[in-house]
């Protein structure tokens, strides 16, 4: 198959496209840097421009674009930057998946369980109402940005959303690692908040699943079977790294150090179920979270 990936530089998109190479498929990538190279297509979303050869064939398109929510401490020039690089981005890929001559049968757009707000002790699933927040309305944005192509019969249409994502090669586990190596570790505030995680092994095995299941489309959440609470997740990591996680990071210092991020991202709870996945007979290979820390660790 041809795969066309916009941000298959990131984190999850270096994973798909080693994986997808590996089985033999064809990948593309669509990036913002002119380069060179054949499997290389240029596209500038903030200049609405996107070199897309329209009788290029190509079977999926994943679409992973946008700019990081936990690389910049918020203010109202990032949270428009972090707003316009996904919703921006996805609605030039969707017009420009609709010219072309043969248009791709399955189309894997981006989103986030942020789109559920602050769950609290509450179970949400694919079919839980959108929350309030910044997070929550970004999310139902970006996946409303690709309307046009829920329309078209021929195109399949799935939102992954997206749980914290664990890997040693980026996101949060990868900058928690040096201070709970150095025995610095341990919950923010009370520690009660649910997080719902997933291993970067286990996205990319059911981004596969996703491809081979022509039943799934709409809204899919990308977590584990289980979500746990932070406080249960530290005492976890620290004891797969052999530390102790003695420290607690109080909400007032927590949002001191990241402002209204603190809240979104660290404060609040989120109990995620992927209950399509599991409805659909995926069959998750990481039991829980020890089992997974262990494989990446």
């Amino acid at each position: 198959m041809n795969i066309l990936i916009a941000g298959g530089t990131g984190l999850i998109g270096t994973a798909l496209k080693q994986r997808f190479t590996e089985s033999g498929h064809k990948v593309l990538i669509l990036s913002r840097q002119k380069n060179q190279q054949e499997n290389f297509i240029f596209w500038d979303p903030a200049n609405n421009l996107i070199d897309l050869d329209r009788n290029i064939k190509i079977d999926i398109v994943i679409n992973l674009a946008g700019k990081s929510i936990a690389n910049h401490r918020w203010n109202t020039q990032i949270k428009k930057a972090i707003w316009s690089s996904r919703i921006q981005s996805t609605e030039l890929l969707t017009m420009a998946l609709l010219t072309m001559e043969n248009t791709p049968r399955l189309f894997i757009s981006s989103s986030a369980i942020g789109v559920y707000g602050n769950t609290g002790d509450k179970i949400v699933t694919e079919e839980s109402p959108a929350g309030n927040d910044f997070l929550a309305k970004l999310a139902v944005a970006w996946e409303r940005a690709t309307e046009a192509t829920k329309k078209n019969t021929e195109i399949r249409t799935v939102h992954i959303r997206t749980g914290v994502v664990l890997s040693t090669k980026g996101g949060v586990l990868a900058r928690m690692l040096l201070p709970f190596k150095l025995g610095f570790g341990g919950p923010f505030s009370h520690g009660n908040q649910y997080m719902s995680c997933i291993s970067l092994h286990e996205l990319v095995n059911a981004i596969e699943f996703i491809i081979q299941c022509e039943a799934i489309t709409g809204a899919v959440n990308l977590v584990a079977p289980v979500a746990v609470k932070n406080r249960q997740f530290t005492a976890t990591l620290a004891t797969t790294l052999k530390r102790p996680a003695f420290f607690t990071i109080p909400a007032t210092i927590a949002r001191l150090g990241f402002g209204e991020m603190a809240d979104a991202l660290l404060l609040s709870s989120s109990r995620v179920k992927p209950q399509v996945l599991i409805e659909h007979g995926y069959q998750f290979i990481d039991e829980d979270l020890q089992q997974a820390l262990k494989k990446i660790l």
